[in-house]
């Protein structure tokens, strides 16, 4: 979501700007929904995706998830956090959620802080100490398509992302009657009978079924009758002040 709202702030500002993430199989759902939402240019290497952006004559490309590329050199580097989970139990991954550890943030230019938090004050002046120069931008989630869901039903959602608890917050925060949820592992590829057994439990429990828009184009292939799923937005609490600061970026470097 951040990726593609990034490209259409940068589309309303006429940049001529393209999306590239490298390519790997196991990512098709990520790059399914970058082409179908931006100009999404896959390759095997970041460098590959830039020579070919520049074949375009494409002005600036956004990375998808490239940060720990020690090979480029980006002119703007941007780092997510959901506020509600935050940095976890602050230690890296596999013991924690972080990939790098939080002193990295004096590298950075731009964090996104998804949703809001009692401990936000607290979240950003942790931020701070780590980097007094970085500029915060609070982010929060909307729901696209909601209008088109009864939310006098029951539903049974599932899921094979990152963080599937961010998913059942937001429909919980809009009132949906979530009577069950079933996890898949991030990226996760669904096979017939899982489906067939997703369908199962709904009707145990005379549910309607609600999946991810990254689940939903995984399951196109195999039959997503019956199968709806919530197509979001990102927002920024300050959208002007975050052009201005991209502008000033571009113009300092061009």
């Amino acid at each position: 979501p951040a990726t593609i709202k990034l490209y259409e702030v940068l589309k309303k500002l006429n940049y001529n700007v393209c999306t590239g993430q490298k390519y790997y199989s196991k990512y098709l759902d990520e790059q399914i929904l970058l082409r179908d939402r931006t100009n999404l240019i896959s390759e095997n290497t970041r460098i590959d995706i830039i020579e070919k952006a520049k074949d375009r004559k494409n002005e600036l490309v956004i990375f998808d998830d490239g940060l720990q590329d020690k090979s480029l050199n980006y002119d703007l580097k941007i780092v997510c956090f959901d506020a509600n989970k935050w940095i976890g139990n602050g230690q890296l991954i596999p013991s924690g959620p972080l990939r790098e550890k939080l002193s990295s943030l004096k590298k950075y230019d731009i964090i996104f802080l998804k949703d809001q938090n009692s401990n936000i004050d607290n979240i950003k002046e942790i931020i701070k100490k780590n980097n007094s120069l970085i500029e915060i931008f609070q982010t929060t989630i909307q729901l696209v398509n909601i209008n088109k869901f009864d939310l006098s039903q029951k539903y049974l959602i599932f899921s094979g992302i990152g963080n599937p608890e961010s998913f059942k917050n937001n429909l919980k925060k809009n009132n949906f009657d979530i009577i069950k949820e079933i996890i898949f592992p991030d990226h996760y590829e669904y096979k017939k009978n899982d489906v067939e057994e997703i369908r199962s439990e709904a009707k145990k429990y005379g549910a309607k079924i609600i999946t991810t828009e990254k689940d939903y184009v995984k399951i196109k292939k195999i039959n997503p009758e019956d199968i709806n799923f919530i197509q979001i937005d990102l927002k920024f609490n300050d959208e002007t002040k975050l052009v201005n600061f991209i502008e000033k970026k571009i113009n300092e470097k061009y």
